[in-house]
C-alpha cells in the first residue's frame, strides 16, 4: 500500500524520467576529458562481455567513491536520504583514513584518475542521480583509479625522523646502484680509457649526481627525483665515440673523445634549458601523451639487446647466475620482509652483484681460472701457447683481479670542472645531442607525472614541469663541464624505486645526495666500483634495460591499453624502432667485414656507410646517426600517429596537469611545488615556469 502521509511520501523524480543505463557515470576526470563509457567498443575488459545481473535492492549503505578512495553517502533529495531519514556523517563509512599535514590540508583527498582531484562533496556534479552499481565499480576500478596515498610510507614533505632519516635517503640510491654506475663502466673502455680513468669518471658521476639532485629538488620540479646519467644518452655517446674520425687515434684517445662529448652535451643541454625556461615545453606538452612516452622509453631499453647477453655468455657461470639471482629476488622472494623491509625486492640488484662478486672472488683465489704458464695481463695476440689462447677469454672475464683500479685510486680526490681539458665543439655532434635532449625531456614528462601521483597532492602545473625541464638542461651543462661522458637527467627507474621503497620524502632524497657527494670525494669508492668485472656489468645492464623497458610500457596504464588504436600505434612504434635502425646499421656492411671495434659496438658505426651520402658530410653524419637510434624512430612514429589518428582524450590517456589557478588556490599544491621564497620572487614574472 502506498503511504498517504505527505511528510514521508517519496518525492517525485525528474521528468521526463531518466532512462536506465548500465554504464557507470563518468568521473570528474572523465567529464573534463570528454570520456564516454562506450565510445568505440575497443576498450579493455570492462567494455567487452558485460554480464547483466539481476537488479539488487538498493541498500542504505554508502557506495564507494572511486575517485576519493572513500565511501560516498547515498545521494539525498533536498537533504534527505532514501526513506526520508537524514543520514548523519559517520567516520565509519570512510575506507581511507585522512592524515593532516603541517598546513592542515587533509591528505586523504588525493587526486583521482590520471591525477585529477575528486570533486568536492558538496559539488552537485559529484552526486549521481542514482547509486553506482557495485558490480560496475569493481569492473572499472583497476583501469581508472590511482590508489596513491596507501602506496608510499613517506610523502613529499614528510620527514622520516632523525634516526631513519639517513637510512631511507641512502637506500634510495643503493637500490638504483645499477643506473648510477653502469654507463661509465661501458663508455670509458670504449673510449680507450684505463681502469684509473674509469675510477675518475665514476667518482665524477657520483659527485655530479648529488649536486644536480640537490638543485632539482630545490629549484626544479621539487619532486624527489634523482638526476643522474641516463641511458637515453648512452646510444648517441657510443655513436660519437665510434665515429670514423676517432678510429685512427691511439695516443690520448680517451681525453680527445671525452672533450668532444663534453662539447656536444653542453650545446644540447643549452637547447634543453631554452626549451624549458622559455615555456616552449608547455606547448609541447599538448602533444606528449602516454602513447608517445611508453614506446619511446621502451625503445631505449630494447636498443641494447646486442650488447647484454653476448658479453654475459663469455662467463656463463658468473653472469647468467647473477641474472638468475636478481630474478629470483625481485619476483619469487619479493614479499619476504626482514625487519619490516622487503630487502629482496628493494636491493635485488646490489644483492645479486654482491653475492656473485664474492663467489667469483673465491673461485679466483682457489685457482679455478688460473692456467699453468698463462698470464691474463698478456694480450691473446702475443701468446705463443695455444693452450693459453684457448682459455684467455675465461681468464679475462671470469677473474676479479684483472683490474687495478682500486689499488691505483687515491684515498681523496675532488672532481673539478674541465678536468679533462677544454671542450671541443662540432656542430654535427651538437645537433645530434639537441635531438636527444628532446627525447630526454619526453622521458622526464612521464616520470614527473607518475611520481607526482605517488608522493604529491596533485600533478605539477605545466609551468612547474617546464621549470624542471629547464633545470635538467642546466644540470646537463654541469655534467658536460665536469666530464661525466653523458647528460644528467631524471632517472626513469626512480619511479619504480619510490613505489618499492615507499619513500617519497624530498628531504630524505636530499640527504642521500649529500652522502653521495661525500662518497665521491673518497677515491677508493670510485676505484672499487670501477673494478667490477665486465661480465657482471653486462649482467647488471641486462636487468636494468629490462626494467627500463617495463617502466616505459607501464605508462600505458593511463590510457585505454586495450584499444586497437593504441595497440597498433605502440606495435608500429616498437617494431619500426628496431627494424629501421637495423637497416641503417647494416647498410653497406658485408657479413665478413673485419672492423676494428668489438662486434657489440658495430651498430653505432653508421656515419661512414649509411644510405645518406650527399656531398655534405656533416648532414650525412647527423641523418645516418639519428635514424640509427632506436628511441628516435620510436618517438617519431608514436608522436606522428598519436597526434593524427582520431581518438578521444580518455582513449589516448592524455596526461592531466594541475591548472595554475588551482595551484595558487590550494595551499597543499603551493607547498609541494613552490620555490623557496627569495628565489620564487625572482621567477614571479615568468608564468611559464611557475604557477
Amino acid at each position: 500500500m502506498s503511504n498517504s502521509d505527505p511528510k514521508t511520501r517519496p518525492r517525485p523524480g525528474p521528468w521526463p524520467p531518466v532512462p536506465e543505463d548500465t554504464a557507470m557515470a563518468p568521473s570528474s576526470w572523465a567529464k573534463r576529458t570528454g570520456f564516454r563509457p562506450k565510445f568505440s567498443g575497443e576498450t579493455n575488459a570492462s567494455d567487452s562481455g558485460h554480464i547483466s545481473l539481476p537488479p539488487k535492492p538498493r541498500e542504505p549503505q554508502g557506495q564507494p567513491d572511486i575517485e576519493a578512495g572513500r565511501i560516498r553517502a547515498v545521494p539525498a533529495v533536498n537533504g534527505e536520504a532514501e526513506g526520508g531519514k537524514v543520514l548523519p556523517p559517520s567516520n565509519k563509512d570512510q575506507t581511507v583514513k585522512k592524515r593532516r599535514d603541517s598546513d592542515g590540508v587533509p591528505k586523504g583527498t588525493g587526486p583521482g584518475a590520471n591525477g585529477m582531484a575528486p570533486a568536492a562533496p558538496g559539488d552537485p556534479q559529484s552526486q549521481p542521480r542514482r547509486p553506482i552499481r557495485r558490480e560496475d565499480v569493481n569492473e572499472v576500478l583497476p583501469q581508472t583509479v590511482e590508489v596513491r596515498h596507501s602506496l608510499v610510507k613517506y610523502e613529499l614533505r614528510d620527514s622520516p625522523g632523525f634516526v631513519p632519516f639517513p637510512l631511507y635517503g641512502f637506500q634510495h640510491y643503493v637500490s638504483m646502484l645499477g643506473s648510477l654506475i653502469l654507463i661509465p663502466l661501458v663508455i670509458v673502455p670504449a673510449m680507450g680509457g684505463t681502469s684509473e680513468d674509469t675510477s675518475k669518471v665514476v667518482s665524477t658521476v657520483l659527485f655530479v649526481t648529488g649536486v644536480t639532485t640537490l638543485l632539482h629538488t630545490s629549484f626544479g620540479s621539487r619532486l624527489p627525483l634523482i638526476q643522474g646519467p641516463s641511458f637515453v644518452y648512452l646510444a648517441p655517446a657510443l655513436a660519437i665515440i665510434n665515429s670514423p674520425e676517432f678510429q685512427g687515434i691511439n695516443k690520448n684517445k680517451f681525453k680527445h673523445v671525452m672533450k668532444e662529448l663534453q662539447g656536444a652535451i653542453i650545446i644540447g643541454s643549452a637547447f634543453q634549458t631554452i626549451l624549458g625556461y622559455s615555456g616552449l615545453m608547455s606547448v609541447l606538452l599538448r602533444f606528449i601523451n602516454p602513447v608517445v612516452v611508453a614506446p619511446t622509453i621502451a625503445a631505449v631499453g630494447l636498443s641494447f639487446y646486442s650488447y647484454g647477453f653476448p658479453l654475459v655468455g663469455t662467463c656463463l657461470e658468473i653472469g647468467a647466475v647473477q641474472m638468475l639471482l636478481v630474478i629470483i629476488f625481485s619476483l619469487y622472494l619479493r614479499k619476504i620482509s626482514v625487519l619490516g623491509h622487503r630487502i629482496f625486492l628493494i636491493y635485488a640488484v646490489p644483492l645479486g652483484l654482491a653475492i656473485m662478486w664474492s663467489v667469483a672472488f673465491f673461485l679466483t683465489q682457489v685457482g679455478v681460472y688460473s692456467y699453468e704458464g698463462c698470464d691474463v695481463n698478456v694480450p691473446a695476440s702475443n701468446m705463443i701457447s695455444e693452450h693459453c689462447r684457448k682459455h684467455y677469454s675465461r681468464m679475462k672475464h671470469c677473474r676479479v683481479d684483472t683490474s687495478s683500479a682500486f689499488q691505483d685510486s687515491p684515498w681523496f680526490r675532488f672532481p673539478y670542472p674541465l678536468q679533462w681539458g677544454a671542450p671541443v665543439f662540432h656542430w654535427k655532434m651538437a645537433l645530434l645531442m639537441c635531438v636527444v635532449s628532446i627525447i630526454s625531456s619526453v622521458d622526464s614528462v612521464g616520470s614527473y607525472h607518475a611520481t607526482s601521483l605517488l608522493v604529491a597532492s596533485r600533478p605539477p602545473t605545466p609551468g612547474v614541469l617546464s621549470r624542471g625541464i629547464g633545470l635538467e638542461g642546466l644540470s646537463c651543462i654541469l655534467a658536460g663541464l665536469w666530464g661525466t661522458g653523458t647528460g644528467s637527467t631524471t632517472l626513469t627507474e626512480n619511479v619504480h624505486t619510490i613505489a618499492v621503497t615507499k619513500m617519497g620524502s624530498r628531504r630524505a632524497v636530499e640527504l642521500g645526495a649529500c652522502i653521495l657527494i661525500f662518497l665521491s670525494l673518497i677515491g677508493k669508492v670510485g676505484g672499487f666500483i670501477a673494478s667490477i668485472p665486465q661480465v657482471m656489468v653486462a649482467a647488471l645492464l641486462c636487468i636494468m634495460w629490462v626494467m627500463l623497458t617495463a617502466l616505459g610500457l607501464s605508462n600505458l596504464r593511463y590510457s585505454e591499453a586495450g584499444s586497437s588504436r593504441n595497440v597498433i600505434i605502440v606495435g608500429l612504434s616498437l617494431f619500426f624502432s628496431l627494424s629501421i635502425p637495423a637497416y641503417f646499421q647494416q647498410y653497406g656492411i658485408s657479413p665478413n667485414t673485419n672492423l676494428s671495434v668489438p662486434s657489440y659496438f658495430q651498430p653505432y658505426i653508421v656515419a661512414s656507410h649509411g644510405p645518406f651520402r650527399s656531398k655534405f658530410e656533416g648532414v650525412n653524419y647527423v641523418l645516418n646517426t639519428l635514424l640509427s637510434l632506436h628511441m628516435v624512430i620510436a618517438f617519431l612514429v608514436a608522436f606522428i600517429l598519436d597526434n593524427t589518428v582520431p581518438g578521444s582524450q580518455h582513449e589516448r590517456g592524455v596526461y592531466v596537469w594541475t591548472k595554475p589557478e588551482t595551484a595558487r588556490r590550494e595551499l597543499a599544491v603551493a607547498k609541494d611545488y613552490e620555490l623557496p621564497s627569495k628565489v620564487g620572487r625572482f621567477f614571479r614574472w615568468a608564468n611559464c615556469v611557475g604557477f
